[in-house]
């Protein structure tokens, strides 16, 4: 890069890329004899007017140059680094006096897409991180999508001094919606491109959802669950009570055990019957027709009159045992 360096009029500036030249040119109006250059404060190179041009390193070098009416010197600093960096120096011997330029000496490093190629389900959100490492100064980062450039309302970047470099981090998010290619870009001044990197991403279909199919499913069979509970406590409940005995029943059915088993009867004596007026627990209305039925009936008589007394005191003692456990029932 050339830079103009007006020694009786302009002070003028350069930045550079590490690793390239730096050219500085020198315009004198006038007869001078010697001219020299300092690099942050060293002297590197003199230039006679005649004469060879002495350097301390090959690294620095002088040429004449050609211009009207003046003599004209351009001055090199190759393969420049940061050491370089800083204030270049024209002296011109006599009224003339000195000038003076300031190198600027940028150096790129790294930048990479720290998720790679990819694939992603449709319309969810991704997230892209571009990192660079070892720049001075830092870059400017920036984004684009299927080549076009990403707003930067959509991205965030950091930057962090490492040493005498910066690092940056910057993260991209969007929903995916297609295919597409994602680029990272890192500029500086002195790059006449920026630096980039690129990754891949494939969209594919989002998977049905059946969370909802789940509960609903869930939910008919819990449903049914405690219908079909419901239903089987009734229906136990049911076989329970038909298989319990009615009481009316069973009175019939004792007062026939025990006619059957008191042996015979006297000519003429009549068998008791069931006290029809009798209501079992929870009735509260008796029927008309079991009104209109007479209230008395012939029970058994206990004692037969061909038993002995020991029969006699047996019949008593069964009675007796009648009346203990059915206390609705009478014998006569």
């Amino acid at each position: 890069m050339d830079i103009e360096l007006c020694i009786w009029l302009i002070l003028c500036a350069t930045g550079v890329l590490k690793g390239s030249d730096a050219r500085f040119n020198a315009t004198v109006l006038g007869k001078w004899e010697v001219m020299t250059w300092n690099v942050r404060g060293f002297l590197v190179l003199t230039v006679p007017r005649s004469g060879n041009i002495s350097s301390s390193s090959e690294q620095f070098s002088a040429s004449f140059c050609s211009a009207d009416d003046a003599s004209c010197v351009a001055f090199t600093i190759r393969n420049t680094s940061r050491m370089e960096a800083g204030p270049v120096i024209c002296t011109v011997q006599g009224d003339y006096g000195s000038k003076s330029a300031l190198l600027h000496v940028e150096e790129s490093g790294t930048i990479q897409i720290k998720e790679g190629d990819m694939k992603v389900v449709q319309d969810e959100e991704v997230e892209f991180n571009c990192v660079t490492s070892a720049w001075f100064p830092s870059p400017v980062v920036s984004w684009n999508l299927n080549g076009d450039t990403v707003d930067s309302s959509h991205y965030n970047s950091t930057h962090a001094a490492h040493g005498d470099s910066f690092n940056s981090s910057s993260v991209l998010k969007f929903h995916a919606v297609k295919n597409s290619m994602v680029e990272c870009l890192a500029m500086l001044q002195t790059l006449s491109n920026p630096l980039s990197t690129s990754v891949h991403f494939v969209v594919v279909p989002r998977p049905p959802d059946w969370t909802v199919l789940i509960a609903v499913v869930c939910s008919f069979g819990s449903f049914a669950l405690v219908v079909l509970l419901i239903l089987g406590i009734i229906f136990c409940y049911k076989r329970k009570k038909e298989k319990e005995p009615n009481y009316q029943d069973e009175m019939t059915k004792r007062v026939r055990t025990q006619s059957q088993s008191s042996g015979l009867r006297p000519p003429g004596h009549k068998q008791g019957r069931v006290n029809a007026d009798y209501v079992t627990d929870g009735q509260t209305s008796i029927a008309p027709n079991d009104l209109t039925e007479s209230n008395s009936f012939e029970m058994p008589d206990a004692v037969y009159y061909h038993q002995t007394e020991n029969d006699y005191k047996t019949a008593n003692n069964n009675a007796d045992e009648g009346l203990r456990k059915h206390r609705h029932a009478t014998t006569v």
